[in-house]
């Protein structure tokens, strides 16, 4: 448990969005989101060289999703539909610097709901969520070069370019640069 700063529970609600604490009822959308072979690609869960299996989904929704609030890293929400109620992926904030009100954020999409704007519209609940009600003033997003899926979703997340950290991520196979964007609060207040 945290001595420290933890970030307050909160269900995050868009147009067409609620994003709300994972329970055990996601385990099996999880592993389907989590295991899809385009994840996979970009995304060196549970560890680099290591399938994703159905146990690491139930410690994804029982244990480490709640543990990153309750430790002060971060937080984690489970995505689904405001009308139907399906999952479409997951989305966080992590490695959260409380001295310095900056932390970074993910996700992840369920196959069947990319390409529908649904991750921008996440980001930016997250991001307006952490920067102005949070009292945050940096968020950092970060994508493997060549996923230029995820790199759209930055960019239309209204997050602005920075760089590239050279061979900074181990995938399942070789390892990636990451491009790094970032928002800042006076770039929404202002």
């Amino acid at each position: 448990m945290s001595t420290g700063p933890i970030m307050p529970s909160v269900i995050l609600e868009t147009e067409r969005l609620v994003l709300r604490a994972f329970t055990e009822n996601d385990v099996d959308d999880v592993l389907r989101a989590a295991s899809d072979p385009l994840t996979q690609r970009w995304l060196p869960i549970p560890a680099p060289g290591r399938p994703y299996t159905r146990s690491d989904a139930v410690t994804w929704c029982v244990d480490t999703a709640p543990a990153t609030r309750a430790t002060g890293d971060g937080q984690h929400w489970a995505a689904v539909c405001r009308r139907t109620g399906r999952y479409v992926g997951s989305f966080g904030v992590v490695r959260t610097n409380w001295a310095a009100r900056t932390t970074e954020i993910g996700y992840l999409m369920a196959p069947d709901a990319r390409g529908r704007g649904l991750a921008p519209e996440a980001v930016v609940a997250v991001t307006h969520w952490v920067l102005l009600d949070q009292g945050f003033e940096r968020i950092a997003l970060k994508a493997a070069t060549d996923n230029t899926a995820s790199r759209r979703v930055a960019e239309k997340a209204g997050y602005v370019y920075e760089g590239i950290e050279r061979n900074a991520m181990p995938l399942h196979r070789g390892r990636t640069d990451l491009a790094v964007y970032s928002v800042i609060r006076p770039d929404l207040v202002g």
